[in-house]
């Protein structure tokens, strides 16, 4: 029987998305981990002789969380992209459309699926960047890791169901990755402090949520953050975040329950 929400539906969806990425795990969790774990490596050589500090920490202890939420939202994205466009391509969207569930329980399933796809690419990048050299990840704040890390990767979930609905075959996926995704990740401050730049670059800067949500989560780490000088700043910024994601989502729905581009 099902009630106000078919909590059955939603489940197996859930699981039937979990299980997809699960099973080409080396592509989809290992593989992306060892990419960004690349960047440490390269970035600490390259910028971290010396003893160089910044935010009073190494350099490797400075871009190492930034690294992990960025592989985190990047991965949210690309799983939340990939179902609905791979249905229309192979002419399987029917199966998303058909089961006895509403848009925002479909929203929710493919949502969680992808964040769960994020948390344990993090976990994987978390504990690969306790072995390098250097590296500190003790926690300052946790619940900044756990709100910044969740809200990061929700948003980037729904960002990338929006792309599945709107893409139309794996180019238009790609051209989303490689032009706004990528370069918005590496310009939000993962391997600098904002205050490095002219004022303004710092103004192009703060309005990148990126920026927020990766700010937001080393704060968590280090205790310090280029938000603001005062704790009272992180706790503006994540406020911020979260109702950037309300508004996200009621633009996801919106587009969910008109069918553009799935239905038509």
């Amino acid at each position: 029987m099902i009630h106000q929400v078919n909590w059955v539906g939603l489940r197996t969806l859930y699981i039937k998305e979990v299980r997809r990425f699960f099973k080409v795990q080396t592509q989809t969790i290992w593989a992306p981990a060892i990419t960004t774990l690349l960047f440490l490596v390269i970035f600490s050589l390259a910028l971290g002789r010396g003893g160089r500090e910044v935010l009073g920490v190494n350099f490797a202890t400075f871009v190492a969380p930034g690294l992990i939420v960025m592989g985190m939202m990047q991965n949210a994205f690309a799983n939340a992209s990939f179902s609905f466009l791979a249905g229309k391509i192979q002419g399987t969207i029917i199966d998303f459309l058909m089961p006895p569930l509403s848009e925002g329980e479909l929203m929710a399933a493919m949502t969680a699926a992808a964040v769960t796809r994020a948390i344990l690419v993090g976990l994987a990048l978390y504990l690969a960047m306790l072995l390098w050299p250097g590296v500190d990840l003790s926690l300052a704040h946790p619940w900044a890791v756990a709100w910044f890390g969740l809200m990061g990767a929700i948003f980037l979930a729904m960002l990338g169901l929006l792309s599945s609905i709107w893409a139309e075959k794996f180019d238009h996926n790609a051209a989303i990755t490689n032009f706004i995704i990528a370069p918005l990740s590496l310009l939000s401050g993962t391997f600098y402090v904002i205050d490095n730049l002219s004022p303004v670059f710092q103004a192009i800067s703060r309005a990148n949520p990126f920026f927020y949500i990766i700010s937001g989560f080393r704060f968590g780490f280090l205790g310090e953050s280029d938000i603001g000088n005062t704790n009272t700043a992180v706790l503006h910024a994540a406020i911020g975040i979260f109702v950037l994601n309300l508004l996200i989502a009621l633009v996801t729905y919106a587009v969910l329950r008109s069918g553009w581009k799935l239905k038509s």
